[in-house]
């Protein structure tokens, strides 16, 4: 068991192919936490365990992997960088404490590295750089770090310097603060003598350092502008505050396959990065309704956060952090959400897939409980005297849809308690079953994430399942008043069926319902068919003449009519209603509406120009553009919601994945008739 200080929870941020997961990889070995280190390519890293990673070659969900490093254990907490799984990128952010921004020496500053420092920024967490690849061909160490120092300012610190060959290949690297200089040979740190022409380049970020010390305490700052020199005791102090402030990003560098620059990673991560007590601040809402700061604390109660689920054939796991007190399996807790008291059971340390069963767990550690069935992710489990509720992760709305159906007819249910289940695992996709257009609708943050929870509703779930695009719930209204007979008489031994109406339908902007007026003049159609004339548009409604959507803002006035003493009934005046319905509708000028919603694009103002471009081909209409005091603008629009199915996936190619939309229903719209005509086909043809 680790006490509060002797824990690092960090997670690993970057463009997808970064080399995040082989970090972790070279980490845990130089540790001796696995005793050979896998490939991404091999599908054999500790990370990337899911068959879907190993069938793909990248990371879908944060994976967990402990080690020990000089008594203090740091929890890697692994993310993916594909876009489509940010959602697993917020639930790591939420259990670190720092981050570890990874960044390859052959591509350097990329779109997910800006997304990860902007995560970063927003919740004020202390981060490293780290330049990965340094030894590969076409890596540029320097043309990297210049990058970033342009981009960041000088808050950029360099703590080591990279020797390189005549090729600009990092061949080994040294210590800044401590001056010493060291290569790998056969995965061993091995000392070398620090190369004489790297001596002022040392100095020089030495003092550079020196001076962001300084600026961390008046004292300090006296003494650097006599001249004299600072302890390494601190030297480190000074920048473990800096770090903590944000006035300092530490940038180190190496290679995850030689394990260069692993162990120098990991003294500064236990050095520089804080511990859960002065790590990630939370806000918590009492019992009644309060909001205070909350305390990370070892002497609390007990209280932990659910920030991530795994769900699969196996079972349950629900992946904690400890904020206060320490956690035991006979521990009760009560769920802030549904007010349960939840009994805990057996806990675990997870390694990738690998758990080890554990007595206790501490402040500030990770671990994680089996079979907890009514606990979700974002739930806060806390002692009964003291209830509060963490903040829920803040996951991107969905913003790509498609319709998915079973392969084999029967097979619905089984894909929805499937889609259920993966829920539990991923929330930050949402399932809707669209009564209009009879399409269980699933919205994610694109195609790359549906395309994954298909393949594992087949591998997990034994279904086949196909997604198409998601209809589009047009609607129909006339433009013009009518009037129309409906008559319907039937006669067959015995009593027959008459019904006979005059019905006026016109136009109303009061509402989409159908609004049903009698207006009849003495009796010629008495009072108790009125409720079975209504009954008879009400369904008749339900299908317009044009393609068959649902007819809108319609008034019927019943008018006149007549009876039969014997044959009359409320069957035969709810169908000759229908009749009245049929007729008229043709020569009421029917047209088609649309849905239309309200965009918010928010852009680098580079690739406005192609934004509006695309929006114009979409029918769209920009009704205003605002910056957002980070760069960016927001454009808002109005587009009609059949333009946008694939919007999710333009816009990433438009502004390489620098946009970003929300998209919300506005109200409806007649389509112009120009493409009317195409729509009704296709309604047709789909009947």
């Amino acid at each position: 068991m680790y006490t509060v200080n002797a824990i690092r929870n960090v997670c690993l941020l970057g463009h997808s192919g970064s080399g995040k997961t082989a970090l972790a990889e070279s980490l845990l070995y130089m540790t001796g936490a696995i005793d050979r280190m896998g490939k991404n390519a091999d599908g054999n890293t500790v990370c990337d365990y899911d068959p879907e990673e190993i069938r793909r070659n990248i990371s879908i969900s944060t994976s967990v992997a402990p080690l020990e490093y000089k008594n203090t254990k740091i929890n890697l907490l692994d993310t993916p960088g594909a876009f489509d799984f940010s959602g697993a990128v917020m639930e790591a952010l939420r259990a670190a404490d720092a981050a570890i921004l990874v960044c390859s020496a052959k591509d350097g500053i990329t779109v997910g590295f800006e997304k990860a420092w902007q995560y970063c920024e927003e919740r004020n967490m202390p981060r490293f750089i780290y330049i990965s690849k340094v030894d590969e061909d076409n890596s540029d160490y320097n043309a990297t770090f210049e990058a970033l120092r342009e981009k960041y300012g000088n808050k950029i610190a360099p703590v080591v310097v990279p020797i390189w060959d005549s090729s600009k290949k990092v061949t080994g690297i040294i210590d800044v603060l401590n001056k010493r200089a060291y290569e790998m040979q056969n995965l061993k740190r091995v000392e070398i003598a620090v190369p004489d022409d790297k001596l002022p380049v040392i100095t020089e970020f030495n003092d550079a350092l020196k001076e962001s010390v300084a600026e961390t305490d008046e004292a300090l700052m006296d003494r650097f502008f006599e001249g004299d020199d600072f302890t390494y005791r601190e030297m480190i102090t000074g920048l473990h505050q800096g770090v903590d402030e944000l006035s300092l990003f530490p940038v180190l560098c190496g290679s995850a396959v030689s394990c260069l620059g692993s162990l120098m990673l990991m003294d500064h991560i236990i050095d520089l990065f804080p511990n859960p007590m002065e790590g990630n601040y939370h806000k918590a809402t009492n019992a009644d309704g309060t909001v205070d700061e909350f305390v990370v604390s070892p002497g609390g109660v007990p209280s932990a956060f659910v920030w991530k689920t795994v769900s699969d054939q196996y079972g349950k796991y629900s992946y904690i952090k400890v904020l206060s007190g320490e956690i035991t399996p006979d521990t009760t807790l009560i769920n802030a959400r549904t007010g349960e008291t939840e009994k805990l059971g057996r806990m675990y340390i997870m390694s990738g897939k690998k758990n080890t069963e554990v007595k206790v767990l501490s402040c500030g550690d990770i671990g994680a409980f089996g079979k907890m069935d009514k606990v979700k992710t974002g739930d806060t489990l806390c002692d009964p005297r003291k209830v509060v509720s963490l903040k829920q992760i803040p996951y991107a709305e969905p913003c790509y849809s498609m319709a998915i159906a079973p392969k084999v007819k029967g097979q619905e249910e089984k894909v929805g308690t499937g889609l259920n289940r993966l829920n539990e695992e991923d929330p930050s996709f949402t399932l809707v079953n669209n009564a209009e257009t009879h399409q269980l609708v699933i919205s994610g943050a694109g195609d790359q994430q549906l395309d994954v929870l298909v393949s594992k509703l087949k591998s997990r779930f034994g279904v086949d399942a196909v997604l198409s695009p998601a209809k589009v719930a047009y609607r129909e209204k006339i433009k013009k008043t009518v009037e129309a007979h409906g008559r319907h008489k039937k006669q067959t031994g015995g009593s027959g069926q008459f019904g006979d109406v005059w019905i006026r339908f016109a136009p109303q902007e009061e509402q989409d319902e159908l609004i049903f007026d009698v207006a009849v003049v003495g009796g010629a159609v008495p009072k108790n068919f009125n409720p079975a004339v209504e009954k008879g548009l009400q369904e008749a409604v339900l299908k317009g003449p044009l393609a068959g959507y649902p007819m809108v803002n319609l008034r019927a006035t019943l008018y006149d009519g007549s009876y039969h003493p014997v044959d009359s009934n409320e069957m035969a005046f709810k169908l000759a209603a229908i009749l009245a319905y049929k007729e008229a509708m043709p020569n009421a000028n029917p047209t088609l509406l649309e849905p239309v919603g309200s965009l918010a694009v928010t852009i680098p103002d580079s690739y406005m120009g192609d934004v509006i471009g695309d929006l114009n081909k979409r029918r769209g209409r920009v009704m205003g553009m605002n910056p957002d005091n980070k760069g960016n603008t927001i454009v808002e629009a109005e587009v009609p919601m059949a333009e946008m199915g694939s919007y999710a996936i333009d816009l990433r190619a438009m502004t390489q994945a620098r946009g970003s939309f929300t998209l919300r229903f506005e109200r409806y719209e007649e389509v112009p008739k120009a493409n009317q005509a195409k729509i009704i086909a296709d309604a047709k043809e789909e009947e």
